[in-house]
């Protein structure tokens, strides 16, 4: 097992109109230290912070490998926002972490990592949203996401401290009964009344307190949350 991961980028970005809607999707590169905080990185803003940020949503981490899958998905109708988020060097999905040889096949919900001085732990898959839609273009980015998992995940913040790009994450703990974020997607997303994956997930404790309740109340009503409004936006 791999127990140190060095990160490609760190970003940070602020609330902005664009792409027909205020976001701070478009994170910019920070090369110097900053201070992570419980709530996230100095300096990041978020828009919505009813579904975004947060203490169990304090970083989002995307694996670099997945930009060429979208490339070769999705052809032209990416390439243009794809080469606007090289050449300005953007993040193209929120992230404030990017990473190679990180990925959701070998990254596990309360994984605990050392970075710089800090410590964070993975709370959860990251939500895909309508906002990736807008800022790519692409009316299905999201709903697409979702089905195969490539969704990137999030941190809590156990210890904060000064952080770099040049400092790795160096995973210090996994709880015994730990499950990789793709399948944590799949029972989520993929079989979402399966009742015993329901009850296997039940039993994370370290899964976001926002997921433990729709898990709870999915066992409890055997019937799902509704994801229109996160996927495709309002009507």
């Amino acid at each position: 097992m791999e127990t140190k991961h060095y990160l490609t980028t760190v970003y940070c970005g602020k609330t902005a109109e664009i792409y027909g809607m205020e976001t701070a999707i478009n994170k910019q590169p920070v090369n110097t230290s900053l201070y992570l905080s419980l709530k996230g990185l100095a300096g990041d803003e978020c828009a919505d912070k009813l579904y975004h940020g947060g203490l169990e949503r304090a970083l989002h981490q995307y694996p670099i490998e997945h930009y060429a899958y979208w490339q070769e998905k999705y052809g032209a109708q990416y390439r243009d926002k794809y080469a606007e988020k090289v050449n300005r060097k953007i993040a193209g999905m929120g992230e404030n972490l990017s990473s190679i040889g990180m990925t959701e096949q070998n990254v596990y919900l309360g994984d605990r990592y050392q970075w710089g001085e800090a410590i964070i732990e993975v709370s959860q898959p990251r939500s895909p949203c309508f906002k990736l839609n807008k800022r790519w273009g692409i009316e299905s980015f999201s709903v697409d996401m979702q089905e195969i998992s490539r969704c990137g995940w999030l941190y809590r913040v156990i210890q904060p401290g000064m952080v770099s790009v040049n400092e790795p994450l160096e995973l210090i703990a996994r709880v015994d009964n730990a499950i990789t974020i793709s399948s944590v997607c799949e029972m989520f997303f993929g079989d979402p009344l399966n009742q015993e994956k329901l009850a296997l997930l039940r039993q994370q404790t370290k899964l976001s307190d926002s997921w433990m309740d729709r898990v709870v109340q999915r066992l409890a009503t055997n019937e799902v949350e509704s994801w229109a409004f996160r996927l495709l936006g309002p009507a």
